[in-house]
């Protein structure tokens, strides 16, 4: 096994252990991760090599120092495709600091906006992963979406062994496409569902995922509605947790019971975008922290 050391710097006000106690709670990942004790272990895939990363604290300055471990080489290529991948995961350049001088003019918010001060919004650690959770997740409990989504990432295989556990990474889109549709109706145990996931991995191995973090909103979101099994709300919650695009707001069930407790009134569709409205482009950042607050 080889490893390598990374020193990876994020914005201030950065707060590593609101990251921690994000994932512990994060239902979609739940499981696949280590997370507590101020660190958090993932495997995943950078560069076509599966990689498994402790990420811990930076001793000196807003950042993380990251331990990186894998069964073959940790090459130059490897290295900077996991940090690329660890950085936007845990968000370490987003400048919460516009963000933070509408919040305090928001009396309501204003607890919220102290409780988490200086989190950065952990996302999933590739957009790909978001969009087949998406897939997975619809129209099913929690935890038949969750071994479903286990069955996957096991029958692909991204395995590494380390202090004595197997971690098992989320699989690349490439690998996703390049599955037996009948076998992967087998492994999540819906035939629908896996044609979805099939049929968006193929077409997901076209897009240039940076160019999606930049382009024009509408123009991406669009992008996203085109892939099979990806509705409105699904293309939403891509956008957000997948992408880190924070301008727009999805106002389902659960969002509007966090901003209901917040705001301490009724808080319809309506009234959601008329509070999101001060936020402007954070109105993403803002309605994430509502439901990480709750």
């Amino acid at each position: 096994m080889t490893a390598a050391v990374l020193a990876l710097p994020a914005t201030a006000p950065f707060d590593f252990d609101a990251s921690v106690a994000f994932v512990c709670g994060f239902a979609p990942t739940r499981g696949e991760q280590g997370a507590g004790d101020g660190k958090l272990i993932v495997a995943m895939r950078a560069a076509g090599s599966t990689v498994l990363a402790t990420v811990t604290a930076a001793a000196d300055a807003p950042g993380v120092q990251v331990s990186l471990r894998a069964d073959g080489p940790l090459g130059a290529e490897v290295s900077s495709a996991a940090a690329a991948r660890i950085a936007f995961w845990l968000s370490l350049d987003d400048d919460l600091a516009p963000f933070y001088d509408i919040a305090r003019d928001d009396v309501a918010f204003r607890p919220v906006l102290e409780r988490l001060h200086g989190y950065h919004q952990v996302k999933f650690a590739s957009p790909w992963e978001n969009v087949a959770w998406a897939i997975l997740a619809q129209r099913t409990p929690m935890p038949l979406a969750q071994r479903a989504k286990r069955a996957l990432i096991e029958h692909v295989g991204n395995a590494i062994e380390a202090d004595g556990r197997t971690w098992w990474a989320f699989p690349d889109a490439e690998q996703v496409a390049g599955l037996d549709p009948a076998a992967l109706a087998e492994v999540v145990g819906n035939e629908r569902k896996a044609g979805f996931l099939h049929e968006s991995a193929r077409r997901w191995t076209a897009f240039d995922e940076q160019l999606l973090g930049t382009a024009p909103h509408d123009e991406v979101r669009d992008l996203l509605l085109g892939l099979p099994g990806i509705g409105p709300w699904s293309a939403s919650f891509v956008m957000i947790r997948g992408l880190g695009r924070m301008e727009s707001v999805s106002a389902d069930r659960e969002m509007l019971r966090a901003a209901t407790r917040v705001y301490g009134h009724p808080v319809d569709e309506a009234e959601l975008a008329r509070l999101a409205e001060p936020y402007g482009a954070w109105a993403g950042y803002w309605a994430h922290y509502l439901r990480a607050s709750s």
